[in-house]
């Protein structure tokens, strides 16, 4: 009797399938599939990894959680492989899945940093996004429980924690005295002395406190590696998704953070092909990859989600929309490269994986010497670029 447990999407998702698996351990024959619903394409693999899970287990259970179970819930249930859905706002509940009270989490023997979720749901109302009507509004786990799990983490031998949630810089406004996020990140920093590595998932750069901004600049145990939830470029883009930055503030803050930390490396969200997204507005959002220097990119050909405010806005053509986001990719290719050339030579600590890769401190791959124990932490200093790899 075996517990397999899918997880698509969001680094969110990754920790909530850890949690999910301390507490179904004991569950007997049963998949488990973390859906994500962010985009269009995100629901088609949600549907791929169910029937794929179904021919490779034809005899479990197949229950599917996650935003997609809330967002296209009648279109998966009536799925044949389906066996139930568990609403995404239970799938950390024991009594969702008639299952004893979850035991203790445990670091995972899949990854070599731990997860933790510190946040879930989102307040705000971009027009693009079905996230909210997913994960519900804002919601933080309070500053001695995300303590208590990273101590947890840490005992079983983690030397990297990846705090997350779906709008990160949220957390704390539904807390007593609405404390920001710079005030939790101390509290780890101060409560787990051990813990090597700080890693901060997206964030929203609006939303970064003075605390919170000296700590990423400042503070060596806090990864230098800023990843942005930027989404576009231009001005009048940005405001027709209802963001609440402008371009400039974007540059601004990352000017800010390059004088006090010139190594920092930075990512960010981009959305390409936003409805009424012109040839001028597709160009600024190329620029912006330039401008801020911009070496993790995740780009998103955008596509209506149901409900929401864009979905009724003038459409870009779908062969546009593919062609601007190969576009934004290459041009996150060409600064990643740059980048990568100019950290040969340099000095690296290396957190070794399982797949014979490793990551820096500012997220830089790479490759390590054959049979690099998975989890430690190696003093690198590459000599050359080989396929987006240092070595």
């Amino acid at each position: 009797m075996t517990l397999h447990v899918v997880s698509l999407g969001c680094r969110l998702n990754l920790s909530e399938s850890e949690a999910m698996r301390a507490m179904l351990g004991d569950a007997g024959d049963l998949v488990v599939i973390n859906s994500c619903a962010v985009t269009s394409e995100a629901v088609r693999q949600t549907r791929q990894a169910i029937r794929r899970a179904r021919r490779a287990h034809p005899d479990a259970r197949l229950i599917v959680t996650g935003c997609a179970a809330e967002i296209e819930r009648e279109a998966i249930a009536a799925m044949p492989e389906v066996d139930g859905l568990v609403a995404n706002t239970a799938k950390l509940d024991p009594r969702a899945w008639n299952v004893p009270a979850a035991r203790p989490i445990t670091s995972s023997t899949a990854y070599t940093r731990a997860y933790v979720a510190v946040q879930n749901g989102c307040d705000h109302a971009c027009t693009f996004c079905v996230i909210p009507q997913g994960r519900g509004t804002s919601r933080s786990l309070p500053v001695d429980a995300v303590c208590r799990e990273i101590e947890g983490h840490l005992a079983m031998g983690v030397r990297e924690v990846v705090v997350t949630g779906v709008d990160l810089t949220s957390w704390g406004h539904d807390l007593p005295g609405s404390p920001g996020l710079g005030v939790l990140v101390e509290a780890i920093l101060l409560a787990a002395p051990a813990l090597e590595r700080l890693r901060l998932s997206s964030l929203d750069g609006i939303e970064i406190d003075e605390r919170l901004f000296d700590l990423i600049a400042g503070e060596a145990r806090v990864m230098p590696h800023v990843h942005l939830s930027l989404q576009h470029g231009h001005d009048l883009i940005l405001k027709r998704m209802k963001r609440r930055h402008s371009r400039a503030d974007a540059v601004a803050l990352v000017e800010r953070l390059r004088a006090r930390r010139p190594e920092i490396a930075i990512g960010a969200d981009l959305i390409a092909g936003f409805p009424t997204e012109g040839e001028a507005e597709h160009d600024a959002n190329r620029a912006i990859i330039a401008e801020l220097g911009v070496v993790h990119g995740h780009v998103f050909p955008y596509s209506p989600r149901p409900g929401t405010p864009a979905a009724r806005m003038p459409q870009v053509e779908p062969a546009a929309i593919k062609a601007r986001a190969a576009d934004l990719r290459a041009d996150v290719t060409r600064t990643r490269a740059a980048w990568l050339a100019s950290l040969v030579g340099v000095p690296l600590k290396v957190l070794a994986e399982r797949d014979g890769t490793g990551h820096a401190e500012d997220f830089a791959r790479v490759q390590l010497a054959p049979g690099t124990e998975p989890g430690t932490i190696v003093n690198i200093v590459p000599d050359r670029v080989i396929e987006g790899l240092l070595a």
